[in-house]
């Protein structure tokens, strides 16, 4: 393996204060050896290293994002849905990549570590990770919406089998299909809809109907009346379709796998507890309250509130459940999704309110239907908007990561003597702007190429 010597780069450590201004970074067989603000490391190297030249960029750990979907080859989404065809997974590990990624933990949560792989191929150079789910309420209420890439063997995994054969984290717990979200709007109910009615709806129709009928809380009592829901169809130009129709489609989509999923976060609460692993949670509107009660009932779990800007939340309901959390030792996580720059069906509204009010730990992307924006992007927006500064944006998609997921990126996320060298080599005026990539000391993009 090659020692490097990284110069004349500014370098962010990924632990919430520092940024030197000027320094070179030595690697050493795959670990950060030495970090030299005199500029001369180079000079005095006894073994023969290879320099670069890092001038206009700046150094920062590679990105950690635990909370990713689509990026393996087993059972897709907390609905255990079929896999995704190889082609995807690559297309969306090598945009993670690119995007500064450097581990990742994909949490369907019924997926197998040995399913990461398809072993058809090189192993991706992203280091990436599953998550367990496995306890009954969560599979039955996969199987309620789907499952159907649920094998046997998924059906009756255990967590103690999963953590031993290297799943880093428990969750993702309940998910945009089991609860009423993203997933729902983008597939299930247009697809039930097609299937019932023939029509064809676009995401945001379907969620305007979702909203009408089962609220952002997802109860069908609280749901508009059909006169007012025939409104809603004949804006969107479907008033060939009757209100009772669609308001029983949407509710038979939505609603079988609820109370099930919500069984399952005291499920994974208790096995947190009793592994001392990580838990990832579904936080939205419908799962706030019961979030909150877990977090007071099991103070020493780690509980990560997981996309925290959800779309279901009002903006100062979102603060005021993460404070909520966060009182009680929960983690607060965001999610990019896709309201940075994209803006398919999200916007930054939420996410922006979280980052203002201090509260949030960790930056993730989510999937958003497989159109999120990069972590990078989401901390350009937050120092450009002088929310918070360049070292502590950072930190959250880096040294705040190792800290909440130990057992995932423990030995990474800083750059500091000993960590792992997992590196990102980024435009200075613009860090979402990924030049070089290096996991475990070795480069795997190279001036925005995946070598």
């Amino acid at each position: 393996m090659t020692n490097i010597v990284l110069r004349n780069a500014s370098v962010i450590t990924g632990d919430g204060k520092t940024h030197l201004p000027r320094a070179d970074v030595l690697v050493r067989y795959g670990k950060i050896a030495d970090i030299d603000t005199s500029a001369c490391l180079h000079t005095h190297l006894e073994e023969r290293v290879e320099v670069m030249d890092c001038s206009g960029c700046t150094i920062i750990p590679g990105i950690i994002n635990a909370h990713a979907h689509g990026c393996i080859h087993g059972p897709s989404m907390p609905s255990g849905s079929e896999g995704l065809k190889a082609s995807e997974v690559e297309h969306h590990r090598n945009r993670h990549l690119l995007e500064g990624t450097t581990t990742l933990l994909n949490v369907c949560g019924l997926a197998f570590p040995d399913e990461i792989d398809d072993g058809s191929a090189t192993p991706h150079p992203l280091d990436i990770h599953v998550s367990t789910a496995h306890t009954q309420s969560n599979i039955e209420a996969a199987l309620s919406i789907d499952g159907a890439g649920l094998s046997a063997r998924h059906i009756h995994g255990e967590i103690d089998r999963l953590l031993a054969q290297g799943a880093k984290a428990l969750g993702e717990v309940g998910g945009g299909q089991t609860l009423g979200g993203g997933a729902q709007e983008y597939r299930f109910i247009p697809e039930a809809i097609r299937r019932e009615t023939g029509m064809n709806v676009d995401p945001s129709v379907a969620r305007r109907l979702k909203n009408a009928i089962v609220g952002r809380h997802l109860d069908p009592q609280a749901g508009v009346p059909d006169d007012e829901l025939q409104r809603i169809l004949d804006a969107c130009d479907r008033g060939m379709t009757r209100a009772q129709q669609i308001r029983q489609v949407v509710i038979n989509s939505v609603m079988p796998s609820v109370s099930l999923a919500l069984t399952g976060f005291e499920e994974i609460a208790r096995e947190a507890l009793r592994v001392g692993y990580p838990a990832i949670f579904h936080n939205a509107a419908p799962t706030a309250s019961l979030l909150i009660a877990l977090a007071e009932k099991y103070p020493a779990a780690q509980i990560v509130a997981g996309h925290s800007n959800h779309p279901m939340f009002l903006p100062d309901e979102a603060v005021g459940v993460a404070a909520k959390l966060r009182d009680r030792g929960a983690a607060i996580d965001v999610s990019t999704l896709d309201c940075i720059s994209t803006r398919w069906r999200n916007d930054a509204t939420n996410f922006d309110v979280l980052i203002g009010s201090g509260l949030v730990d960790t930056i993730s992307t989510d999937f958003a239907g497989g159109h999120w924006d990069g972590i990078l992007e989401a901390i350009h927006r937050i120092i450009r908007k002088k929310q918070m500064s360049a070292p502590a944006a950072i930190a959250l998609a880096t040294g705040n990561v190792s800290r909440v997921f130990p057992q995932l990126a423990g030995d990474r996320g800083r750059i500091e003597k000993g960590k792992r060298a997992d590196i990102v080599v980024a435009d200075a005026v613009n860090l979402a702007r990924v030049r070089d990539v290096f996991i475990a000391g070795r480069m795997v993009v190279r001036n925005g190429r995946i070598v």
